[in-house]
């Protein structure tokens, strides 16, 4: 069998580097954190749905409140370690495990 390559393919890092600028740059950092808290936004709210949670109840549950994990899960608001943790442990019951990547 013969294998065919498409040389007007580009890889999703191209496109990257090229709208966002190298890894390390500024504007790259930005969207590379910005991408970060989208994901734990959509994350949290995984989470919650799967536990039949509304954002009033999981707010309760972790002492903060509904606008607040509302914020989170559309990625309008940074969140504070010590508030995932909270939201993890107390709303969810579970623990936090962080992973560095150097």
């Amino acid at each position: 069998m013969r294998k065919t390559t498409n040389k007007n393919l580009t890889s999703f890092e191209d496109l990257l580097d090229e709208k966002y600028g190298k890894k390390g740059t500024k504007k790259r950092e930005e969207y590379e954190q910005g991408y970060e808290a989208f994901k734990l936004g959509v994350l949290i709210q995984e989470m919650r749905e799967k536990s039949n949670l509304t954002q009033e109840q999981l707010a309760a549950k972790c002492g903060t409140t509904k606008s607040y994990i509302s914020r989170i899960e559309n990625h309008a608001s940074d969140i504070r370690l010590s508030t995932l943790m909270r939201i993890i442990s107390e709303g969810f019951g579970g623990s936090l495990r962080l992973s560095v990547q150097l």
